[in-house]
């Protein structure tokens, strides 16, 4: 097992439980926390498999991942009132697999040819929409619309492994050096509530 599959079933894990945390914070019953647990961890890759063409998409060659988000998303619903204290490393946890998720897309989006602006859009998605997925079955305003630089983490991430891989440099560094750029400022952003700039409405001029 390599170290990037272990981190990937590390983020798959992390994104199954906050979709099911999600589930049970809107009083869902234990098919939608499922359902809700499924799409978060799986739902971006499955979508990027779908636009390349790449039929059946992952989680049915490996199933490994259907059957870890199952899981992952029963213990949850079962535990959650005693798993508090996971909150703190789910935050870590979920911003290794933020990191492993981009490398992954990109690096599959350039096997397939893509140029820069479609491979850093394929990390970004198989980074982030299980994730806009699963807010808007919750009824909420996805989260990357809101906190700009889980996204924009994401945009630099995918961009910087796209240039390097184009230089001399092994690739197994390259996807170190992406994923690490990635994860790093998603945990700044989160421990320093960074964000990109925002209009506030009603901030203009009164009549």
């Amino acid at each position: 097992m390599t170290l990037l599959y272990t981190f990937d079933l590390l983020g798959t894990a992390a994104f199954a439980a906050s979709g099911a945390l999600a589930g049970i914070r809107r009083d869902m019953d234990v098919f939608g926390v499922l359902v809700l647990g499924l799409v978060t961890a799986t739902g971006g890759g499955t979508l990027r498999d779908l636009l390349l063409g790449d039929t059946p998409p992952f989680i049915f060659k490996d199933e490994t991942y259907l059957y870890l988000s199952v899981a992952v998303s029963i213990v949850v619903f079962i535990f959650h009132n005693r798993l508090e204290f996971l909150t703190h490393p789910l935050t870590y946890f979920d911003a290794f697999g933020l990191g492993t998720f981009v490398v992954i897309g990109t690096y599959k989006a350039i096997e397939y040819r893509l140029g820069f602006f479609g491979a850093v859009m394929m990390g970004v998605m198989t980074a982030t929409a299980g994730g806009m997925l699963r807010d808007l079955l919750s009824a909420k305003v996805p989260m990357v619309l809101q906190r700009e630089v889980y996204a924009s983490a994401c945009l630099a991430g995918g961009a910087l492994l796209y240039v390097l891989q184009l230089t001399a440099l092994p690739p197994n560094l390259v996807a170190l050096l992406s994923a690490s750029t990635v994860i790093i400022l998603r945990l700044l952003a989160s421990r320093y509530n960074w964000s990109l700039p925002r209009k506030s409405v009603g901030s203009g001029p009164k009549e």
